[in-house]
């Protein structure tokens, strides 16, 4: 995730775009593109969403993963760790059913 994350830096940088990197705004993009994400899926079923274009669900996902590892960066946060330790979280909150 390091070399993604440095190449999506340098695609950023080259095209001077870093002062709008902050970590209020990347916040606002991950949220905006995820909304995109879900118009895919806006009045149809998600088999009629996939099969109408797969292709264009996926960028949608890439803009929203490309957006979070920018946050990540700007916050130092490691989304490996985050999600290995919140997984551990939610196992505490949310304990397997006894089974009778």
């Amino acid at each position: 995730m390091k070399e993604l994350t440095e190449e999506i830096k340098r695609f950023r940088d080259e095209r001077g775009w870093g002062g709008n990197h902050d970590a209020r705004s990347l916040a606002i993009s991950v949220s905006l593109e995820a909304s995109e994400l879900l118009e895919h899926f806006q009045w149809v079923t998600a088999e009629d969403a996939i099969k109408k274009d797969k292709q264009a669900i996926a960028d949608e996902a890439a803009d929203v993963f490309i957006y979070l590892l920018q946050f990540a960066d700007v916050l130092g946060i490691d989304l490996i760790e985050a999600a290995q330790q919140k997984m551990k979280k939610n196992t505490l909150k949310y304990p397997l059913p006894e089974v009778d």
